[in-house]
């Protein structure tokens, strides 16, 4: 009356999509093609991409974009939370420096 068994654990299906309208021999023609007629100049040849993903995500967003315009970026943010970090510090101390002694 074993539910479970650490010697015959089954594996997990694998998901295999095979396309239903692909040909690959008509992609390779049609890449052999393209190719011969930018050798020939008959079409422009093709540009190296070039992703640009710096500021990318700050342009797609208004709130990201707002804070860069004001020149917030995660550095001073970071030192403006240490600045509060220790002004809480300091009042901690003086309140406990006044009440407690």
């Amino acid at each position: 009356m074993a539910l479970f068994s650490f010697y015959n654990v089954r594996k997990p299906r694998q998901f295999e999509h095979k396309p239903i309208y692909w040909d690959p021999h008509r992609e390779a023609m049609q890449e052999r093609v393209s190719k011969i007629k930018r050798e020939m100049g008959m079409e422009e040849p093709l540009e190296e991409y070039k992703p640009q993903i710096k500021g990318s995500f700050v342009e797609g967003t208004s709130h990201l974009k707002k804070s860069m315009d004001k020149g917030v970026d995660s550095r001073s943010l970071k030192y403006r939370n240490v600045k509060l970090l220790v002004a809480l510090a300091v009042l901690a101390a003086l309140f406990w420096f006044l009440f407690w002694q």
